[in-house]
C-alpha cells in the first residue's frame, strides 16, 4: 500500500470520527438547550456536519456526485437557518 494512501485513510477516518462526534453533541445541544436560539444553532452545526460526512463519505469512495448533493444540502441548510430565525423573531416567514 502506497505511504500516501495509508495517510488519506488515517484522515478521513480522523474526520468521520470528528464530525460524527459533532453531530452528536449537535443532537445533545439541540435537545437540552435552554433557548429557541441555541435550537436553531444547534440544527444548523448538524446541517454542517452532514454536509462535511458527505464530503468525506464521498472522497473516500471517489464519486463525485456525493459533491452535488453537498451542494444541495448546504443551500437547504441555509434556507431553513433563515426561516426558522425569521419564524423565531417575526412570527411568520413570508411577510
Amino acid at each position: 500500500m502506497n505511504t500516501a494512501a495509508a495517510f488519506l485513510d488515517i484522515a478521513l477516518i480522523i474526520a468521520f470520527v470528528a464530525l460524527v462526534l459533532g453531530q452528536v453533541l449537535s443532537m445533545v445541544r439541540l435537545v437540552i438547550g435552554p433557548s429557541s436560539g441555541d435550537r436553531i444553532l444547534a440544527l444548523d452545526t448538524m446541517v454542517i456536519n452532514a454536509l462535511g460526512l458527505v464530503v468525506v463519505i464521498g472522497i473516500r469512495q471517489g464519486v463525485h456526485i456525493y459533491f452535488e448533493i453537498s451542494m444541495l444540502i448546504a443551500m437547504l441548510g441555509f434556507v431553513s437557518t433563515v426561516a426558522l430565525a425569521r419564524f423565531i423573531l417575526r412570527g411568520d416567514i413570508i411577510e
